[in-house]
């Protein structure tokens, strides 16, 4: 295979993972199907978010058993596994509209779907590349997931508005489980031996510490080792920290926006929301590939951090809209960022369970993040507890940034040239 054909076949790859990322991502309008949940079929607020809740906590746990899956069969094997989990959750949700219904197939199975999905289009697509262009190739595959609600929330709108919660979920579960299984086959690891072509200058935290090793690479690292180094650690707490700040406010946008401007601009959020957030993670794998990974999230961190110390000022529907573009661009950049700096920091070969563990962070978030924000709006009557509560937490980021800059004690091989 020429080197041009090689190329060819890497943004396939990239774009094919970045279409199956954008059905999962259908999580992100779940709000769409809460409120029907709630008007037509009595679910309490509390009872219409579990199946979401539990959807975000199978989700993160299945990146870990998906990521090893991805790593010894290949993506191929687990997306496919993916898109048929994917069309038993929705096409079984249709037939139980009940909590316990739709936390078993939404949030069970569905959020089986996600991990499997999700774990394995990133690191495909990433081996197709060098370092130089890690992030921009993360943030193409993962903006698949964060702008997914641009069309998913009309689309289930629409499907709800015209054939009921149902058939809307019977309707976008077959549809998702056949397109996902065909893309799925496009989507693969190179072959043995393929030497991904190389220009331009490797991010800080791709170099090797010692420069004069120029026939040298950085061994990959095993799970087992991987979680014994600091820079784990650091990864998995900035990560925990600041999707928990993050969600902490997406999940409350429609009522903040209610409360500070008086203004009902649930849909219009959403859409802004998705968006930023896919264009976020774009920008940052943009960014990160120029001035590294680690400067990337001082400098998302610090972005954040300042707009949530303001967003208790957003009190008309210009500086709502701005705050929300922020936010959901700052939250967007770390699942670029992160999945990039794994891979620099521990190598590629092993790179689907690696990123699962550190994604496992991501996790808590998703189930905590909500679930505070509305219980600190419960017991103090707003929410600008929340805020600060969420930057005290990127404040913690910061400080980890300093901690996680130096890559862990390089092992080093030969290089195989010319494979």
């Amino acid at each position: 295979m020429s080197a041009g054909a090689k190329d060819n076949r890497g943004w396939i790859v990239v774009f094919s993972g970045m279409l199956v990322n954008t059905f999962i991502g259908i999580l992100y309008s779940w709000s769409v199907f809460a409120g029907y949940l709630r008007m037509d079929y009595g679910f309490s607020a509390t009872e219409a978010q579990i199946p979401y809740m539990i959807a975000c906590g199978v989700f993160a746990l299945m990146m870990i058993p998906g990521g090893r899956a991805q790593d010894k069969l290949g993506p191929t094997v687990v997306i496919t596994a993916g898109g048929i989990c994917t069309g038993i959750g929705f096409i079984g949700s249709s037939f139980v509209m009940t909590m316990t219904g739709l936390a078993i197939f939404f949030g069970v199975i569905f959020g089986t779907a996600m991990g499997l999905v999700y774990t394995s289009a990133t690191p495909a697509a990433v081996k197709w590349f060098g370092p130089e262009k890690r992030g921009l190739i993360s943030g193409l595959v993962v903006a698949g997931f964060g702008g997914a609600s641009i069309y998913t929330a009309p689309l289930a709108e629409a499907l709800i508005a015209n054939f009921g919660v149902e058939q809307a979920f019977l309707y976008l579960g077959i549809g998702f489980f056949i397109v996902t299984v065909i893309v799925a086959q496009l989507i693969k690891n190179p072959p043995p031996g393929y030497v991904p072509p190389t220009t331009g200058t490797p991010p800080p935290e791709a170099k090797a510490d010692d420069k004069k090793e120029t026939r040298k690479v950085r061994a990959d690292y095993k799970p087992s080792e991987m979680v014994k180094t600091p820079q784990f650690f650091g990864l998995w707490f900035m990560f925990c920290f600041a999707s928990l700040a993050g969600l902490l406010i997406i999940g409350h946008l429609a009522s903040i926006a209610i409360e500070q401007a008086g203004s009902q601009l649930g849909f219009l959020l959403v859409a802004i929301l998705g968006l930023f957030n896919a264009g976020g993670r774009v920008a940052a794998g943009i960014i990160s590939d120029k001035i590294g990974r680690i400067n990337t999230m001082l400098l998302v961190f610090g972005l954040q951090l300042v707009n949530f110390l303001c967003f208790s000022l957003y009190v008309n529907q210009p500086l709502l809209l701005l705050g929300t573009a922020i936010c959901g661009a700052a939250y967007g950049a770390n699942l670029t960022v992160f999945p990039a700096t794994t891979a620099d920091l521990f190598g590629t070969k092993n790179l689907g369970m690696n990123y699962g563990l550190v994604f496992s962070s991501w996790g808590v978030g998703g189930v905590f993040g909500g679930l505070i924000g509305g219980m600190v709006r419960d017991i103090t009557g707003t929410y600008l507890t929340a805020y600060l509560i969420a930057a005290a937490l990127l404040v913690i980021c910061i400080i980890l940034t300093f901690f996680t800059r130096k890559p862990p004690k390089a092992v080093y091989e030969d290089e195989a040239v010319g494979a």
